[in-house]
């Protein structure tokens, strides 16, 4: 059915899906912690890839364990991250504080003098963020910065993974690295919040939104898109963080909020187009 789906639009749903999962996780942190929510994410992710993809575990080498438990360790840290982020400041900033990660790694990797035009907009759009700061904290900030770190590590990692494991087996190893390592903070000091059945169904819905639905729209996708496009069409992540923030939490951001955000998203086209390569999604 889905490659019956115009690829453009495959990855668009991708993109909505994802954020709308953020808001609807964002929209349940008055009842259950955001590590709760990453965790539940994350034992749906393991459980759907697991079943799905059936990694061949038998006869790896201890390089490709290393790789696969690196790569959880990122995956999780990542995803953690994040959610402490979107717990303290709007959900389209955090995106668009996180997307510097991406941005950076693809700036790392230029070497034009003309990309440094890219560089300069997506640093003004970040000093844009600072003039007004609006419901901004240095904490929320600081934990998107770490995701956006983490995100740079995880497309250099994803790259890697897939040297040593198939298709999606390498990341659905790393899920269950990540929800192994998370499970002690998550049964420990936040268990109470499992006690309650809507926890469990909203925290599924979030995992499908956020990772299965993304993972299974940009798999067709990628098929037949250019990497290039991927790539543009990824830069709106941003945007559509901010839509997802408005449409389900009310987080309105200000003019000067949203020309950041641009700033940003035009600074990543802009590289995406210049290197010519795609910008994994966020697990």
């Amino acid at each position: 059915m889905l490659s019956r789906v115009p690829p453009v639009w495959l990855v668009v749903v991708g993109i909505a899906s994802v954020q709308l999962g953020a808001a609807i996780a964002k929209d349940l942190f008055d009842d259950a912690d955001p590590l709760t929510l990453v965790w539940l994410r994350l034992a749906t992710s393991a459980v759907v890839l697991t079943a799905a993809v059936r990694p061949t575990l038998r006869g790896r080498t201890p390089v490709d364990w290393r790789v696969a438990i690196a790569f959880g360790i990122v995956l999780g840290t990542m995803n953690w991250a994040i959610y402490e982020s979107f717990a303290r400041i709007p959900l389209g900033i955090a995106v668009t504080i996180e997307f510097l990660g991406p941005l950076g790694l693809a700036v790392a990797g230029s070497r034009r003098a003309r990309d440094l035009v890219w560089v300069l907009l997506a640093a003004t759009g970040v000093g844009l963020l600072g003039v007004e700061r609006g419901d901004l904290t240095a904490t929320g900030v600081g934990f998107a910065l770490l995701a956006g770190a983490a995100w740079a590590a995880y497309i250099l990692m994803s790259a890697r993974t897939g040297q040593h494991w198939p298709g999606l087996q390498g990341l659905a190893v790393a899920s269950v690295v990540a929800l192994v390592l998370l499970s002690p903070l998550a049964l420990g000091g936040h268990a109470g919040d499992l006690g309650d059945a809507h926890i469990w169904a909203v925290g599924a819905a979030v995992g499908v939104l956020s990772s299965v639905i993304p993972y299974s729209c940009e798999l067709v996708a990628l098929r037949s898109l250019a990497p290039s496009v991927f790539g543009v069409l990824m830069s709106l992540e941003p945007a559509a963080a901010a839509l997802a923030g408005w449409a389900v939490l009310g987080e309105l951001l200000t003019p000067v909020q949203w020309l950041a955000l641009l700033c940003v998203v035009v600074a990543s086209v802009g590289m995406t187009r210049s290197a010519r390569t795609p910008v994994p999604v966020v697990d």
